[in-house]
């Protein structure tokens, strides 16, 4: 009977290494996502009907004018909102099952979310949504991408807890305005770090506006190819990570 080796490594990261690694993944991951989810809002709005596949929020104030002014309903919106939390549902399940915490639970979560957008790719070639924004292939296709940016939501506020918003840029202005402020005044800031703050929620704005204008340019030069964008820096999220 072999004897064990106490001087092997553990098959876990130390607390020290997983440290480290969350502080890298909170660092690099957070840009490039927003890119990823500017694009894939600008490419849905503009080929799915108007829809917003990563900002939950327009998709319900489309439901309420709909549900008092009238007008067609678009059903894919409609569906946005539960679809997106049976998403995050599941994406909690992806990761009760990995048996991961932390850092080391970003990577199976980028992969998903790399599937899914890939599957919107394919399923986009082969049908076309686009030439019938309101019609069922259009709404499958952003059910999928929808389901996309919940894995996204759900994977930062489970493996990067300590990350800001990637895709609802509200408060990522709200707090680069604040932190601006704090750094022209000259007494005492009102709010801590203000200087990191700052860089932090300003690199992820500017990150998502470029992702929304790389997102409607490639809707107007390569049509349904468009989704290839956010599926090769999604695939490039699992490489960083």
């Amino acid at each position: 009977m072999s004897t064990p080796d106490f001087g092997a490594t553990p098959p876990w990261p130390s607390p020290s290494e997983d440290a480290s690694a969350l502080a890298r993944s909170e660092r690099r991951l957070p840009p490039l996502l927003s890119v990823i989810a500017g694009m894939v809002d600008v490419i849905g709005y503009l080929s799915l009907g108007k829809l917003f596949t990563a900002h939950v929020t327009g998709n319900l104030v489309v439901i309420a004018a709909l549900l008092v002014r009238g007008g067609p309903p678009n059903v894919a919106q409609i569906l946005a909102v539960p679809v997106f939390i049976v998403a995050v549902a599941a994406v909690w399940l992806i990761a009760k099952a990995a048996n991961r915490r932390g850092s080391a639970l970003a990577r199976p979560l980028l992969l998903v979310q790399w599937l899914l957008l890939t599957c919107v790719l394919i399923f986009s070639v082969i049908h076309d949504p686009a030439a019938n924004p309101h019609g069922l292939m259009a709404g499958a296709a952003a059910i999928i991408a929808v389901s996309a940016m919940a894995c996204q939501f759900a994977l930062l506020r489970l493996a990067v807890p300590g990350a800001p918003s990637t895709a609802v840029m509200t408060g990522n202005v709200t707090n680069t305005v604040l932190a601006l402020l704090d750094t022209w005044s000259r007494s005492q800031p009102l709010l801590e770090v203000s200087n990191e703050r700052l860089k932090t929620t300003g690199t992820l704005v500017l990150a998502f506006f470029i992702g929304c204008v790389a997102g409607a340019a490639a809707v107007s030069v390569l049509g349904e190819w468009a989704w290839s964008l956010p599926v090769v820096l999604a695939g490039a999220a699992v490489a960083v990570r």
